[in-house]
Formats: C-alpha cells, sequence, structure tokens
C-alpha cells in the first residue's frame, strides 16, 4: 500500500515541475535581489495571508512547517494544487498604468507513511522576476528601458514525526534552482539607428534548502487547544554564478558563488475552539541584512563586486483566523471554511541607498466541501488578496490577487470490507 502512494506521487511530480516554470510577476521591485519572495501557502491558508505555523490537519498539506505532516489521516492522500490571477495598479506621481497575468503557484502531496509519521513532497515558487519598464537618462533623455524575466524555484520533499502526542518535528528538504536575466536597453542614441544594450545581468542557480520545523500541541480545556509552531531554515552560499556583460566596452564580468540564503526564522501560535474557529498570529524574521550581492561600480577595478549594504533584514507578522459553522452539518454552508487574514512586511533590499517598499494585505476566501457518492473530504479554495506596496518617492503598487486551489482528499488507500 505504501509503494502505490509513492508510485503516485511520482507520476504527479512531472506535471509539478513543467507547471513551476509558468509563475510570473509585472513588479518593477522585482529587478532588486533575487526578485520579489514568494509566499509559499497552500489553498487553505492563503484566505488567512498565509497563516502556517500552528496549523496541522488530517486533510490539508501545511508545507510551511513540516512538523504538521504527521497529523495526515493514515486513510487518504492529500494533494494540493493552486493558481493564481493578478490585477495591479502601478502609480508613480501622476502616471498611472494596469497590468493583469496568471500564474501556477504550487502543487503539493502528503500521506501517512508510518504510524505518527507523515511524509510530503511538491514544488513551490521561492522568487519570481518579471518587469518591462522605460526612464530617461538625466539632461540627454535618452530612453532607456529596463528588462528582466527568472525567478527561482525548489522541489522538496519532508517527513513530519509525532514523537510524543503533545510534540511533532519536521524537515523539508529542497533542491532550489533558477536563473535570471536583467537588461538596461538604450533608446536610439543620436549617431546611430540601432538600439543599445547598455549592460546585461545573468545568473544561475542551483543549490540546497533545509528548513526545520516543530510543533507543541496542548489543551487549555476539553473545548479548546493551543498549538506552538516553529520553523528554522538554514542559510548557506547558493554557489552558481554570476555575470555582467558591457556593451560599449564589449567586456563581460563573472562572480562565482554570489548569493547566499539567510537564517530564517518563523514563530506562530494557533487556538483551536471545538475544531470550527481557529485563530493565531506569525512572525518571520529572515537576516538577509548580512549578506553580500552582486553590484555593478565603474569606479572601481573589478567594476563588477560583491558589496554588503545591498540587501536588509525582512519582518513579517500575519494574524489570520478560520471559521466553519458546524463541520458535520448536512447544510452545506455550515460545513464552508470562512477565513480572513492581514499581513505586514517590510523589505528585504536596498533601493538607491533607500528601504524598498513596505507591503501591507488584507485578504479573505472559503474553502468549499466537495460532496461526492465517495465522500466529501476534497475541499476548493477561494480567496481574494489586496496587496499594497509602497516606498517614498517610488511606485505604488495595488495589486488584487485571486488564489484558486483545490485539495483533493479522497480515501484511495482504505481498506473495504465486503459482507
Amino acid at each position: 500500500m505504501k509503494m502505490k502512494k509513492i508510485f503516485v506521487v511520482l507520476c504527479l511530480l512531472p506535471l509539478s515541475f513543467v507547471a513551476s516554470a509558468q509563475s510570473v510577476t509585472m513588479s518593477p521591485y522585482s529587478r532588486y535581489g533575487l526578485g520579489t519572495l514568494a509566499e509559499q501557502s497552500q489553498g487553505f491558508n492563503r484566505g488567512m495571508n498565509g497563516l502556517a505555523q500552528g496549523f496541522r490537519f488530517s486533510n490539508q498539506v501545511n508545507a510551511l512547517n513540516p512538523a504538521s505532516y504527521s497529523a495526515i489521516d493514515s486513510v487518504t492522500m492529500v494533494f494540493d494544487i493552486g493558481m493564481a490571477g493578478h490585477f495591479t495598479n502601478y502609480k508613480e506621481g501622476d502616471m498611472k498604468k494596469n497590468e493583469k497575468n496568471a500564474s501556477f503557484e504550487y502543487a503539493v502531496a502528503s500521506f501517512r507513511i508510518l504510524k505518527n509519521l507523515g511524509m510530503a513532497v511538491g514544488i513551490l515558487p521561492f522568487s519570481n522576476i518579471g518587469y518591462n519598464f522605460e526612464t530617461s537618462l538625466n539632461e540627454v533623455e535618452i530612453p532607456v528601458t529596463y528588462k528582466g524575466d527568472g525567478g527561482l524555484h525548489q522541489v522538496f520533499l519532508g517527513m513530519g514525526w509525532r514523537i510524543i502526542k503533545p510534540l511533532s518535528v519536521g524537515f523539508n528538504f529542497s533542491y532550489l534552482w533558477g536563473d535570471y536575466t536583467h537588461n538596461i536597453i538604450s533608446g536610439t542614441l543620436p549617431t546611430t539607428d540601432v538600439n543599445s544594450i547598455y549592460r546585461t545581468y545573468t545568473a544561475d542557480i542551483s543549490s540546497f534548502k533545509l528548513d526545520l520545523g516543530a510543533q507543541y500541541m496542548f489543551d487549555l480545556r476539553k473545548s479548546d487547544k493551543l498549538t506552538l509552531g516553529a520553523t528554522v531554515s538554514i542559510g548557506h552560499n547558493l554557489g552558481g554564478e554570476a555575470s555582467c556583460y558591457v556593451d560599449n566596452t564589449e567586456v563581460s564580468y563573472t562572480i562565482e558563488k554570489p548569493f547566499s540564503l539567510p537564517m530564517m526564522y518563523s514563530f506562530g501560535v494557533v487556538w483551536n475552539h471545538k475544531n470550527n474557529l481557529f485563530l493565531g498570529a506569525d512572525l518571520n524574521l529572515q537576516q538577509w541584512g548580512s549578506k553580500l550581492f552582486p553590484v555593478f561600480d565603474d569606479t572601481t577595478t573589478d567594476k563588477y563586486v560583491l558589496r554588503e549594504g545591498q540587501l536588509k533584514n525582512r519582518t513579517k507578522v500575519v494574524v489570520g483566523g478560520e471559521w466553519i459553522p458546524n463541520p458535520v452539518s448536512r447544510n452545506f454552508f455550515k460545513r464552508v471554511h470562512y477565513r480572513m487574514g492581514i499581513s505586514y512586511a517590510t523589505p528585504y533590499y536596498y533601493i538607491n541607498g533607500a528601504d524598498g517598499p513596505k507591503e501591507f494585505s488584507i485578504s479573505a476566501g472559503f474553502g468549499l466541501p466537495i460532496a461526492n457518492s465517495y465522500n466529501n473530504r476534497s475541499i476548493l479554495n477561494i480567496s481574494g488578496q489586496w496587496v499594497h506596496s509602497s516606498a517614498t518617492g517610488m511606485i505604488t503598487e495595488n495589486t488584487f490577487r485571486i488564489n484558486i486551489g483545490l485539495t483533493f482528499n479522497e480515501r484511495w488507500f482504505m481498506k473495504w470490507k465486503v459482507e
């Protein structure tokens, strides 16, 4: 039976790899650092703005804390896929622009291996790069176009083990890979009819990522439980290389091992009242400030160099909850999961010495049970999310996202008895 579960997972993985290349963004801010960092949440917690650390369900995959895998039901396999539509308004001074796109977001699966031991596998975006905007050089007013695309993705395998009744631990081991291209292209110069590429930046990254998680659950009273959760992502050098090609000199510069992941910490708590009301909060800390980052500086001999002071520590706070009026009711609307969340995040990079944009977000969503003759354990997750990103004197972004996720949770591995 366990081999059948593993076979199903292996069959689903190729689909996940193909879909991973579809994650996109149109934000000019994705030009900085490693791009716009992805939320990495799944269908059930996107309606709560990514609240995750204290959640452990038998019918949902919570990849943000691998300790939660130990709660997966023994007779099912959970498979969760999601996509999103993005509608963004950009504003700078009196100028406004609207953009829209869609992307495949994630694919994860989980099942139990042994009693108190669960396993998960999947693919998630780590960062996204995608922009195309134009400005002009000072004084000469030659138009300059900035274009970029790429990003990082991770495929992971994780396990969660409940050591004793209240305590579970787990890990996600990920293969992290991706690339990017940034182009700075000038408009037509007075002496030529041909556009000129000022500089082209490229990078190729292939490495690993290790996340460790823990959850501790205890009873406050008969109808109330509290779960504490925490994860640590181990920082290390990502290897790879970054290159810069300068058109007017036809010189290329290359830096080996230019990028590093910082130590990342997340802490959270969830209060569970009668298994139908869940309220919680998360705090996420990322120590980017100590990491070097490649920059082009034509005042130095090497010109393309690693330099500190390009990145900064990032903090994110999330508060949210879920309410199910009556999980066992025959009334459809009483079994719907109603969700809401808010979050605030600081940037992880500087722009010309100033802080990048801060981010404020509100989300709300529903988990709609899918009823059929077999069971009603699968859920269609739909949520809307408004994200406001702004920095003093810079572009303001207002994005509305529609997230759609489908959690397949059928009793594929139940042993039926026929009398």
